[in-house]
């Protein structure tokens, strides 16, 4: 069940971002992607952990989207308390995404070569979504989703080795399959 809920929140808290970046209204996502984030934690086995990961995620997201904006790849409507960086909501949206990394994405932890595919094709997918909702722009759309897509193909599986290195979720996610086992044996 946690598996399902985690992917859910996720989308649902994407979206809020997405569409409160493309409306004027950036820190109504911020605020879902907070209340996700908390909820997560309040889930962990070990809460410091996946804060830790969680907060690695979100530096390296802020970084890895500020170089976009600043290289002029990326354009966000709203949200940008600095010039050159990247809106709060889109650095929001990177914490959520680290909450999947050690329980809806754990899959791919020992897959390198699948984590590799899934972030080149998944990540510009994402930031092309998220264009035609309003929340981004691309002046170069081609350029944009190419730099994406090889940003992304480094990241899934950096971001796999994270996740497994600081996996607050383990022990919470070995509870249940314990008992489906006994039940089986």
């Amino acid at each position: 069940m946690l598996l399902v809920t985690n992917f859910l929140v996720f989308q649902l808290g994407w979206l809020a971002c997405v569409l409160g970046g493309a409306h004027d209204l950036p820190w109504t996502g911020t605020g879902v992607a907070a209340a996700a984030v908390a909820w997560h934690l309040s889930q962990a086995a070990t809460p410091r952990r996946e804060l830790a990961l969680v907060l690695l995620v979100g530096l390296l997201g802020a970084f890895w989207d500020s170089l976009l904006v600043t290289a002029g790849l990326l354009v966000y409507p709203s949200g940008t308390l600095l010039p050159g960086t990247a809106p709060h909501w889109i650095v929001a949206m990177w914490l959520l995404f680290a909450t999947t990394l050690n329980v809806s994405l754990r899959w791919l932890r020992q897959r390198p070569v699948l984590a590799i595919a899934c972030g080149a094709l998944g990540g510009p997918l994402a930031y092309y979504a998220g264009a035609q909702l309003g929340g981004v722009q691309m002046p170069q759309p081609g350029e944009a989703l190419a730099t994406l897509s090889v940003g992304w193909a480094v990241f899934m599986p950096l971001l796999s080795v994270l996740a497994q290195r600081f996996d607050g979720m383990q022990a919470r996610l070995a509870a249940p399959l314990a008992a489906v086992r006994g039940r089986v044996t």
